[in-house]
């Protein structure tokens, strides 16, 4: 199978090629954290470069809890008419775009709430930027359920051809999932049945809201890569059960904000590999192998659920290398589309066999070796390259050209200086919300 074919998904959906534009953050939002005309010219140029699918970064569900200000938060139909012209500007050229849709629990900033939720009152330790959270109640719990239905809901109303659940990357539903910070002794915690818990009652509230037709897709990590935490035996039953509840999509990620396997980084001293997987790599992609394993254990789910995996897809050649092994239906890309934003028709035609980064890392002296030994270095320096491509985002939004200067800590000082600036001219929520 090559990167041109089409796909049709278990609800009737089809996606005109096998090449995705995964999510990535914009911070875009106005102060009422609506939808701005940035998203629309920055979504036009994605979907007119060639792309089957666009997904969204993270949409929140709660005003109150953000990944991180500037986000666009989808709660009410106010803001309606900005969501609907960016959905029609995503959607050109038969492009599907589908917002993905989170809730960030305890990996919600400081700058925007100093008392966030998760499923046990287990701080997340990153240079001081998150307060230590509140254990979710049961009424917190079923909230959370009925803001992803709704959201879901005025997505599809929108005009947004589907929906992703980040279940990934340390948020909310993968707090839930990890026993590291899961700690609960009741119907939400303990066992992994119990801990996805959350995750399943969310794929069937929305399913309930949306329809038999509407693409459902989910972004589940393969393991968070920490030792006593979520590991691929887990992701491989968490994929079987969603299988079953009818998700159309599943997309293969890794890691979290304590674990950046998710940006290609390993090596951490409490990391935990998976040795049959590291014994028999494919060596294409950071979450292949993983994304194979789960593959096979699909093959006993009595309903189709195909699988896409994304990060560190470089040329053209791996990913249909992939794709033609067999159990992989799509590839995902993310920083590549920040350099070159017409990346999927480029590849689809032939024109370039690479999908090349902006920034490079400079991994191979000696000082940044020895360094990258200490968490508080590796820490600043992903955060350094996350705030370089999170300004190439922003530049794109405005119609630049993506910027040429490769400084990672001048791109921090500015992306800190951008979410600051967003968090101040926010206009506050509502208090006083039930729960």
């Amino acid at each position: 199978m090559d990167l041109t074919g089409a796909l049709e998904l278990p609800c009737g959906a089809r996606l005109k090629n096998r090449v995705v534009k995964a999510a990535m953050s914009e911070g875009l939002a106005d102060r009422h954290d609506h939808a701005t005309h940035g998203h629309c010219r920055l979504y036009e140029n994605w979907a007119r470069g060639g792309a089957g699918l666009l997904i969204t970064g993270n949409v929140m569900v709660d005003r109150r809890y953000l990944e991180r200000p500037g986000n666009v938060v989808l709660e009410d139909e106010s803001g309606m008419s900005r969501l609907q012209a960016w959905a029609a500007a995503g959607t050109l050229g038969n492009t599907h775009l589908w917002m993905q849709i989170s809730h960030p629990g305890r990996q919600c900033p400081k700058l925007v709430s100093k008392a966030p939720l998760a499923p046990s009152a287990v701080q997340l330790d990153l240079l001081g930027n998150f307060a230590r959270p509140r254990a979710m109640t049961e009424d917190d719990i079923e909230n959370v359920i009925e803001r992803f239905g709704k959201t879901a809901a005025l997505a599809q109303q929108a005009g947004f051809t589907g929906v992703q659940i980040n279940a990934a990357h340390g948020y909310l539903i993968s707090q839930f999932l990890s026993p590291k910070v899961n700690r609960r002794d009741d119907r939400w915690g303990g066992s992994l049945a119990n801990r996805a818990r959350l995750l399943l009652s969310i794929v069937a509230r929305i399913r309930k809201v949306v329809g038999a037709h509407f693409p459902i897709s989910v972004k589940l990590n393969a393991a968070d890569f920490q030792r006593g935490g979520f590991d691929l035996a887990d992701s491989c039953h968490c994929a079987l059960w969603l299988a079953e509840a009818g998700v159309d999509l599943l997309e293969v990620s890794g890691g979290s904000f304590e674990h950046l396997r998710l940006l290609g980084y390993r090596g951490d001293p409490d990391t935990a590999e998976d040795p049959d997987v590291a014994a028999n790599a494919v060596k294409a992609g950071y979450f292949t192998d993983y994304a194979l394993a789960i593959a096979e254990a699909l093959q006993g789910a009595s309903k189709p659920m195909p699988l896409m995996v994304t990060g560190g897809f470089r040329t053209r050649e791996a990913m249909e290398r992939v794709l033609a092994l067999g159990g992989i239906d799509v590839v995902g890309l993310a920083r590549p589309f920040c350099a070159t934003p017409d990346l999927a028709d480029k590849l689809l035609r032939g024109d370039t066999a690479r999908a090349e980064l902006c920034v490079q890392r400079h991994a191979d002296g000696v000082l940044h070796r020895w360094l990258m030994r200490f968490k508080t270095y590796r820490v600043l320096r992903v955060q350094g390259e996350v705030a370089w491509y999170a300004r190439q985002l922003a530049t794109l939004a405005e119609g630049r050209d993506p910027e040429g200067d490769s400084s990672l800590a001048l791109a921090l000082v500015r992306h800190m200086s951008a979410d600051m600036a967003h968090a101040l001219r926010r206009k506050p929520p509502v208090t006083g919300m039930a729960n």
